[in-house]
């Protein structure tokens, strides 16, 4: 526990400043943290099959890319650029046909790269936008996250009793769902409401942070589903005590991916 703590309060000091200052450094750390986020999805798949060494630098180039795409935008608009899905597809499914060798590399790996490219860049790209076009926002979507884990780890650990998904996560617990969503929601309309619109009506705030919280968790699961199919504990040991990026940024990819969705009445 000591740890866990002491890495929590070193990885506060340095996210923080960074969180408040915005622009360049931000942006930048969340490349970082991407392509470490990258590196762990790459390395627990590795562990049933190799990639060839090309086609993974291609993947973090890509990831650079799409992370870094607009980050100096202030404007909060969502735009699929095609010209950037259409060389995602070529440079991960063409080396099916030059490497020749399905035991190499086949269809699986490419829409692995595919997936996994898309869904990181994505992700940390929205984190970026969303800071630079508020800081209270980006704010808001981390109480949610923080009050959500916090208080689902707590209660799930005193008073838990009924598995939530044994298979995929054996700690999980229905009371620490309840109690970390009930903080979550709560914390999380308390400061939208007192710091971003006083005049939104609380009951959609409510609403809207009741999904966040619930998304997040679901993300959470999903995550550890992956981990349970490649049969290990974390995505990695790079912060002790708590284990990898996506162990501690799972709930918070899945917030703002969900947040996007709420945008136009937030």
């Amino acid at each position: 526990m000591k740890v866990r703590v002491l890495s929590a309060i070193v990885l506060l000091a340095i996210f923080i400043p960074l969180l408040l200052t915005g622009g360049l450094p931000f942006s930048l750390l969340m490349l970082l943290i991407a392509l470490l986020g990258l590196h762990e999805l790459i390395k627990i798949r590795k562990t049933k099959k190799e990639f060839p060494f090309f086609v993974e630098i291609c993947a973090y180039v890509i990831v650079t890319f799409m992370t870094l795409n607009n980050y100096e935008s202030k404007d909060l608009f969502f735009l699929m650029d095609y010209r950037l899905m259409s060389i995602i597809m070529f440079v991960f499914l063409s080396p099916m046909v030059f490497i020749n060798d399905n035991k190499r590399y086949n269809l699986n790996d490419a829409l692995f790269l595919v997936g996994s490219t898309i869904f990181i860049g994505l992700s940390f790209n929205l984190l970026i936008l969303v800071r630079n076009f508020s800081l209270e926002y980006i704010i808001y979507l981390f109480i949610i996250s923080i009050m959500t884990d916090t208080f689902a780890y707590i209660t799930g650990r005193y008073i838990g009793r009924n598995p939530l998904a044994p298979i995929i996560s054996p700690k999980k617990t229905i009371e620490g769902l309840i109690g970390g969503t009930i903080m979550g929601v709560v914390m999380g309309s308390m400061y939208f409401s007192t710091f971003i619109d006083l005049g939104l009506d609380m009951g959609i705030v409510i609403f809207i942070t009741l999904f966040l919280s619930l998304i997040g968790q679901l993300g959470d699961l999903i995550f550890s589903s992956i981990k349970r199919y490649y049969g290990t504990k974390d995505f990695s040991n790079l912060i002790p005590g708590h284990g990898g990026i996506l162990d501690r940024l799972d709930s918070i990819i899945f917030i703002v991916l969900g947040f996007i969705l709420f945008i136009e009445i937030l």
